[in-house]
């Protein structure tokens, strides 16, 4: 049986033919919309759509660029290896109730950082899209049993300022080889001090930002890109009209086809292929959110139920999509 599922078959039980082929989320006893789960973080073997990461040459303008849009960003956090050495990235974020935003921008000179460079110099924007599971270790050997060309299993730590003093933020991520997923740095993580991460403080934000919805990839071969993201979630994508959706236990993923992506957003000019062009925030209320938007100067625009917002010039290509449920998009 293979990964892709038509639309017309979604109602249908589906077991896998073997240990290694994608499930859909409903299956196992869970709930099959993440609209159900209030919880931050996955249990057993969920899988989230944690968070996405823009890369940009200047972490101070995208700040700015952040907080136009109505977000209220952590204060700055630089990131270190197991042995106190600089990983060479340092972040700002937008924490959400589910899931985030996060900024990542040069701290030193590392192989880390080179990438991060790279991926600038094709365009700044968002280059990174994380999936939090329970057990790191658990799917760092499921992917490898997939087929999937690894890089060792990491720990990683950035020290947080807390309410109550210093702490540091610990996270066990597994990362395929460079090339492997030309997405992006497309990776996923176990968070090891959600009180850390999520504090009460940063999760409140002017234009109601709620949770992280859908990430939204444009790709030259939507049906090779749809396989391989089903095999690297452990889960089953659906064929839409803009070409394929995979359901996570929370959030989906997205892939189109460019033609599909430029009729959606003829405002965004494709820089390269592939491109991360799009993520969904579910937010309070589009109309305050709307009124935000063009108070501040942040182009945006009503499309059905959601808004379309372009990313500042400051945090790259791209656009946000605003809507009052997840499940809204204005892919068909």
């Amino acid at each position: 049986m293979g990964l892709i599922k038509p639309a017309d078959t979604l109602a249908m039980p589906k077991l896998p033919a073997s240990p290694f082929e994608a499930r859909p989320a409903e299956e196992a006893g869970r709930a099959p919309r993440g609209d159900d789960i209030d919880r931050r973080l996955p249990s057993h073997d969920e899988i989230f759509l944690d968070h996405v990461g823009h890369f940009v040459p200047d972490r101070d303008v995208a700040r700015g660029a952040l907080m136009r849009a109505g977000f209220a960003p952590t204060p700055v956090s630089v990131g270190f290896n197991p042995d106190g050495s600089p990983t060479g990235t340092g972040n700002l974020t937008a924490m959400l109730e589910h899931g985030y935003i996060e900024v990542l921008f040069k701290s030193a000179e590392t192989a880390l950082a080179h990438e991060l460079d790279s991926a600038i110099a094709r365009h700044a924007g968002v280059h990174l899209a994380a999936f939090a599971v329970a057990d790191a270790g658990d799917a760092h050997r499921r992917l490898e049993r997939a087929g999937f060309a690894l890089r060792p299993l990491v720990e990683f730590t950035r020290p947080v300022e807390t309410e109550s003093g210093s702490a540091t933020a610990a996270f066990t991520v597994v990362r395929v080889q460079q090339g492997v997923m030309p997405e992006g740095r497309i990776q996923i993580l176990t968070h090891g001090t959600e009180s850390v991460v999520w504090q009460p403080r940063w999760i409140a934000h002017p234009n109601g930002a709620l949770g992280l919805a859908a990430v939204t990839f444009v790709v030259a071969d939507p049906e090779e890109a749809a396989q391989r993201f089903a095999r690297f979630t452990d889960r089953s994508a659906r064929r839409s009209r803009s070409g394929y959706a995979i359901a996570l236990d929370r959030g989906r993923v997205e892939i189109v086809a460019v033609d599909a992506f430029a009729a959606a957003f003829p405002e965004i000019a494709i820089p390269a292929v592939p491109f991360t062009g799009a993520y969904g925030v579910v937010v309070k209320s589009l109309n305050a959110l709307d009124e935000l938007l063009r108070n501040n100067g942040v182009r945006a625009r009503m499309a059905g139920d959601c808004v379309i917002a372009l990313f500042p010039e400051e945090l790259g290509k791209g656009a946000w999509l605003f809507a009052e449920e997840s499940q809204v998009t204005p892919l068909k």
